[in-house]
């Protein structure tokens, strides 16, 4: 039986999907907007609990975005992380590198907010755009690297099924019911085949949903290795940018898997793995870990103790909130709050600063 959404929309699965994503979009700037506008987290202080660590993946220019661009949530500017920067600052958080942050709230004497920036996948801009801002402002950040990225050795496949689905106008292939012909011709289209590019993968061995959407991409003339090689640092210059005294490089496993979805034995191998590559590329020991994807089906209880049993004091997710004493007892499954690509203003920011908008998710 059809939805009644699929009815409303003369059965457009592709529609449908668009819909979706901007309504949910809307509701979350009606709700940052009304946080900002009401200045309700100046008189409720106590919502923003002792600071919050900040996720963002791409930082660079952005030229006129086209209607289809689906990752654009993981790309913000450099004008906008000095926004950011200055937000946090004028708020009175003191930055911090994410491994200090255990000791930093367990000592009573200390009372001061803090912030801490962190970037997962190790791309390239990091070091082009976000690495001067924060030398501008002697801001402490992390870049989380996942070693099969930086050796070529596993693809990108939210880049590799965006490729797909913004370049092609149909493609033929097996979601577990047999092959199909699904159109990816239209905007509305073209989500809709990303999106059921994100269920298989998250609904299938992701090995096996990868190397299957490499195929497909291959088949169609694009390398998926090449969208690796565009945007991620390769050895060399993760050396060259360990030189910045502010940097700090964590884990984020070898190939980006969702780790609640391994055997025990993977989960020790991701972690151990990718601990021991990044400390041959920079010549130290990563202090922090970062669960890929992070979300709670991606990251949980094992996760936290694997994490901890590795000798990391430290481990992020990407479950939204702000930072409290409680941390303390998980401090291997912290919280992170999402610099998003659709939200690049300063008031924003403020907002999320003040722990209100997790407390009305709650």
């Amino acid at each position: 039986m059809r939805s009644l959404g699929s009815v409303i929309l003369g059965g457009a699965p592709g529609t449908l999907a668009l819909v979706k994503r901007r309504l949910k979009y809307a509701a979350i700037r009606v709700g940052l907007e009304a946080v900002a506008s009401t200045g309700l987290g100046r008189l409720i202080p106590s919502a923003g609990g002792r600071g919050l660590i900040f996720t963002l993946h791409h930082v660079r220019p952005e030229t006129e975005r086209p209607e289809f661009a689906p990752n654009a949530i993981h790309s913000i500017t450099p004008e906008f992380l000095v926004e950011a920067i200055r937000a946090v600052l004028e708020r009175g958080l003191t930055p911090v590198h994410l491994h200090h942050l255990p000791a930093l709230l367990a000592n009573p004497a200390d009372g001061r907010k803090f912030v801490a920036f962190t970037l997962d996948d190790g791309y390239r801009n990091n070091a082009e755009f976000a690495a001067p801002v924060f030398g501008k402002f002697n801001i402490p950040y992390t870049i989380f690297v996942n070693p099969g990225f930086v050796e070529r050795t596993r693809t990108m496949w939210w880049e590799t099924a965006a490729a797909m689905a913004r370049e092609v106008s149909s493609v033929d292939f097996d979601f577990g019911n047999g092959p199909e012909i699904v159109k990816s011709a239209t905007v509305s289209e073209k989500f809709g085949l990303y999106d059921r590019l994100v269920a298989f993968v998250q609904s299938t061995d992701e090995d096996e949903a990868v190397r299957r959407i490499d195929d497909m991409a291959r088949s169609h003339r694009i390398d998926p290795i090449k969208f690796v090689d565009d945007l991620v640092m390769n050895e060399q210059e993760l050396r060259d940018l360990a030189k910045d005294p502010l940097v700090h490089f964590g884990a984020h496993t070898v190939t980006h898997v969702n780790l609640r979805r391994v055997s025990a034995e993977r989960l020790q191998r991701e972690i151990r793995e990718s601990t021991e590559a990044i400390e041959r590329y920079v010549g130290c020991r990563p202090k922090s870990f970062s669960y890929p994807y992070g979300w709670s089906s991606a990251a949980s209880d094992r996760e936290f103790r694997a994490a901890a049993d590795a000798g990391f004091a430290t481990a992020v997710t990407t479950q939204p909130g702000v930072l409290s004493q409680r941390s303390l007892e998980q401090p291997t499954g912290l919280p992170r709050v999402s610099l998003n690509g659709n939200f690049q203003k300063k008031r924003y920011v403020e907002a999320l600063i003040s722990g209100l908008p997790f407390r009305l998710l709650r």
